[in-house]
């Protein structure tokens, strides 16, 4: 498969890049910085340095042009202002879903967060940000030419992936190691029975084939 991922340079996407190019895919990750071109070639991944919160749908259109599947996992990062919210987190996100619609990509899969909801209340910069993200996700559910998945992991820790999680539409709170997240991103682009799922992860006790195969079709 070819993998186009948006937010190349965030933990999660570096995680899932490793990850595919060391199954065999062919993997592309958009990043903003042609400084962090290095490190993308280092894990196996082509970079293709582009703005998304300046780029047109063309432009990535053209970059999506022969992929399988697109993965957006890019964010504005804990330390960015209600304004990036909006660009990156749903703007982006809307910006590169209509990108993939252009270019013909039907595989769609979004990193969301737990707690998105476009009717989510509240004016810290976090609660803008679940806002953004909901948003972002209803924007993607309503295009009818995507095939799409949106995983909305629990609170993202370093710790070393286990392989063992508990994936599911609603899971409760919990910890997640982005490791384990990389590896159920890597699944879920792998099985489009999972097409139209909006699904929660944290860490529990299914081995992640077997957690992504139990909600296939579900």
């Amino acid at each position: 498969m070819r993998i186009v991922i948006a937010g190349g340079h965030g933990q999660i996407a570096l995680r899932l890049e490793r990850l595919l190019a060391a199954r065999g895919d062919e993997v592309a990750g958009i990043i903003r910085k042609a400084e962090q071109s290095d490190e993308l070639r280092r894990l196996g991944a082509e970079p293709v340095v582009l703005d998304l919160e300046s780029a047109s749908v063309e432009e990535v259109a053209q970059r999506l042009e022969g992929a399988d599947a697109a993965v957006f996992a890019a964010g504005a990062g804990p330390g960015s202002g209600v304004g990036r919210k909006e660009t990156v987190d749903k703007a982006a996100a809307v910006l590169f879903a209509d990108a993939a619609v252009r270019a013909g990509v039907r595989r769609f899969v979004i990193v969301s967060s737990m707690g998105a909801d476009p009717a989510h209340e509240g004016d810290e910069v976090f609660d803008v940000y679940l806002r953004a993200k909901g948003e972002a996700d209803a924007y993607v559910r309503g295009l009818e030419a995507l095939d799409w998945t949106i995983l909305r992991p629990g609170q993202l820790i370093d710790d070393a992936g286990t392989g063992l999680v508990r994936l599911e539409a609603r899971t409760g709170r919990g910890p997640v190691p982005r490791d384990d997240v990389a590896a159920v991103l890597a699944e879920l682009v792998d099985t489009p029975a999972t097409a139209g799922l909006t699904l929660e992860l944290i860490s529990g006790s299914a081995p992640v084939s077997v957690a992504v195969k139990s909600v296939a079709g579900n």
